[in-house]
């Protein structure tokens, strides 16, 4: 295979084109490729994937680095489909869905094996689900599961109230009245298929059993909220919730029951992410963390792993057990990854990758990529990026601070320097769920009238840099001085920063907002890059001061997976 290999031979491209390239720049519109256009010598695709992966378990990795991996080594119930996104078999075949929405039964092949040449059954996708959802284990995309009737309840360690008559506490005897569906009696099911027909099954089918906190902390900040329920405890038995609990069930070899604790419309679209595709339990079970290892690692997508050199490449070949082998068009793909656009882009041009990861071409060169409509792939994405406030620590935890850096941003001129974005004030992004935006534009609309505001109104909050200055005066960090020349010396300008994952597009975006920060409010907050993995991490424990970089890529075609955030 052609490969880059070592960080010495990558180096040296980018030293030696880097002059070269802004020659080239002036005179491309002439030329039909930007990249070097040459057969390969071999049928191995090398792509630039990102940052180096968190890990190689799909149980592990929540970014998309990560995920442009996984789709290679692991499979699921069902994938992408290439062009419309929307869910299509693979593992499993055929699906049913029982009158109410909650619950699904599908029939897997039969010719699904791991890379070890074991078959694939729904034994091993109750495994995996399972071993995913371990509160030990602690995978931070534990939570997509919990559409899944109980699986938040053991992954968040709850536990059920077994009274003495051998009944359990419902969930729906204690739920606020104005509470959804999912507390309410089941609907009885037709069809022979979706027959309580297991003690599990059984169980699954009675009403959504109450789910408490372990612990007496826990416990006593519920008893407070929840009249009656403190004596109810006490008079009952607490019992843990189990992986046993949780709503998945193999019914035989080939057939895989989920049960939802409500419907949801997105479900079966959910199952396409990484979080749901199926392990081997002998390769974790014997190695245990160093199951992804080469020569350790059993996978069961399309391809199979060679080598992993963490920071300089992935290897992996295709595998020909897999059901679908006869469709997999390339021997192998090698994944390199790398953060410097820059770098990447003269890789590319000069013929040492034949694909770079989204993103990638810096601002400055969008105009001119999109000359080459063959190389350069200009898609609407089902992602936002936005920024996070660390609201645990001041100044952060005064919402009219928070306001005012919001509305200190020109959106729309960030989005004209960044040239392939839209300026966004909402979470979800624009022109993908055009019913969702009619219903929601008119919900504000509606709500907007009846406080004598309009949608004009609204859209001010995509910058409003005098209202901005009057927040931060109100929480007391006065703005002195005029037009150009502003200063907030009152501000704690030590305890704030900007923390973001290093990347040559990143650091662009954040040298534009700290550049707006300080035009607008005369606070020039101070930059401060990481490496993927570390970052994910100080963000995730909230071990930053101020502001963190941040972006969301949805993980199926529905708002919700924007929306769920916050819930």
């Amino acid at each position: 295979m052609t490969r880059i290999l070592s960080s010495r031979v990558r180096l040296g491209i980018a030293l030696v084109v880097v002059s070269s390239f802004f020659v080239s720049c002036s005179t491309q519109a002439n030329s039909r490729y930007f990249g070097k256009n040459i057969v390969p010598e071999n049928n191995v695709l090398r792509y630039i994937s990102g940052s180096e992966p968190e890990s190689l378990d799909p149980h592990v990795g929540t970014g998309q680095p990560e995920a442009r991996i996984y789709i290679a080594l692991y499979d699921g119930l069902v994938e992408f489909h290439p062009k419309t996104m929307e869910p299509i078999p693979s593992i499993a075949t055929s699906w049913k869905v029982s009158p109410d929405a909650t619950e699904y039964i599908f029939k897997l092949r039969k010719d699904a094996r791991f890379s070890n040449g074991e078959p694939i059954t729904a034994n091993d996708f109750v495994y995996s689900y399972r071993r995913a959802l371990e509160p030990a284990f602690a995978a931070k995309n534990g939570y997509l599961s919990y559409p899944i009737k109980y699986a938040e309840a053991y992954n968040t360690g709850l536990s059920f109230v077994k009274m003495p008559d051998g009944d359990f506490l419902r969930k729906k005897d204690f739920a606020e009245k104005s509470s959804s569906s999912e507390a309410d009696d089941p609907a009885p099911k037709e069809g022979e298929e979706f027959s309580s027909d297991s003690d599990h099954h059984k169980m699954l089918d009675e009403p959504e059993r109450l789910a408490i906190p372990s612990d007496e902390e826990g416990q006593k900040a519920l008893f407070e909220k929840t009249p009656g329920l403190k004596e109810k405890v006490e008079a009952g038995e607490l019992v843990p919730a189990k992986a046993e609990d949780i709503g998945v069930e193999a019914i035989d070899d080939y057939t895989l029951r989920i049960k939802l604790k409500q419907p949801a419309p997105y479900f079966i679209g959910l199952l396409t992410h990484q979080f749901f595709r199926v392990i081997n339990k002998g390769a974790v079970e014997k190695h245990g963390k160093d199951w992804v290892k080469p020569g350790n690692i059993v996978t069961s997508g399309s391809f199979k792993l060679v080598d992993h050199k963490p920071y300089d490449e992935v290897i992996v070949e295709k595998d020909p057990m897999n059901w679908d082998a006869k469709n997999v068009k390339l021997d192998g793909i090698e994944f390199y990854p790398m953060d410097e656009a820059t770098s990447m882009m003269n890789i590319y041009k000069y013929g040492g990758v034949e694909a770079v990861y989204n993103h990638v071409p810096p601002a400055a060169w969008n105009d001119q990529m999109r000359v080459y409509k063959d190389e350069y792939l200009d898609f609407p994405e089902v992602a936002v990026g936005y920024y996070t406030f660390n609201v645990t620590k001041p100044p952060m935890d005064n919402l009219d601070v928070r306001k005012a850096f919001a509305l200190a941003i020109d959106r729309k001129a960030l989005a004209t320097f960044r040239r392939t974005v839209q300026p966004l004030v909402d979470f979800t992004p624009e022109g993908i769920f055009p019913k969702y935006e009619e219903a929601r534009k008119k919900v504000y609309s509606e709500l907007l009238a009846k406080e004598g505001s309009s949608l004009e109104e609204w859209k001010k909050r995509e910058f409003d840099p005098e209202k901005a200055r009057e927040l931060l005066a109100k929480a007391g960090y006065p703005v002195e001085g005029s037009e150009g020349n502003y200063s907030s010396p009152k501000f704690p300008i030590e305890k704030v920063g900007l923390l973001y994952n290093t990347s040559e597009s990143n650091k662009d975006v954040a040298e534009f907002v700290q550049a707006q920060w300080k035009q607008n409010l005369g606070i020039t907050v101070p930059l401060r890059n990481m490496e993927w993995k570390t970052f994910l991490n100080v963000r995730k424990e909230l071990d930053y001061d101020g502001i963190g970089r941040a972006g969301w890529v949805g993980d199926y075609m529905d708002p919700y997976t924007f929306l769920g955030l916050f819930y």
